[in-house]
């Protein structure tokens, strides 16, 4: 059996990041690649979230949704965690601008943390999140706080 390709995708990959506000923004999303001839699912496994601005004493909340529309963000290439592996087929995209479009009620994940924490989730067996091979669906990490207004680091690892 072959083994799959692993990968790691960061906000922190490319492009500015947004400044988090009361309504979330998109750190991280991962989609199938739109108009591609084979579309390929994506299984994330796991999640690392912090904030990186000057520390505080400052809820900041993290949340993942399913997405129907990839929004307006800079493209992004993920990290093989192999050397060997080719380049992902999933799209990422990091840092929106533009949200993209929630799927209501399909929230996958949602966490409070301090800003002065970290967190990391990782998926226990066959409980990873899974991107479908539906043109321009996705799922997203998003954050945000009302009192924290600096930026926040969003990793996804993912295989495909």
């Amino acid at each position: 059996e072959e083994a799959m390709a692993r990968y790691s995708i960061s906000n922190l990959h490319a492009g500015t990041q947004q400044n988090l506000s009361s309504s979330y923004e998109t750190l991280v999303s991962l989609t199938a690649a739109t108009g591609a001839t084979t579309l390929r699912k994506a299984w994330i496994y796991d999640i690392m979230v912090g904030a990186d601005g000057t520390p505080a004493d400052n809820a900041l909340t993290y949340k993942v949704d399913r997405q129907t529309t990839v929004g307006t963000g800079t493209a992004a290439t993920a990290s093989p965690l192999d050397a060997g592996d080719a380049a992902a087929l999933i799209t990422e995209t990091v840092n929106n601008t533009v949200e993209p479009t929630v799927t209501s009620a399909t929230q996958m994940f949602e966490l409070a943390v301090n800003q002065r924490a970290s967190y990391r989730w990782v998926a226990a067996p066959g409980g990873e999140l899974v991107v479908p091979a539906t043109n321009a669906a996705g799922i997203g990490l998003r954050a945000k706080s009302s009192a924290y207004t600096s930026t926040a680091t969003g990793t996804l690892h993912f295989w495909e």
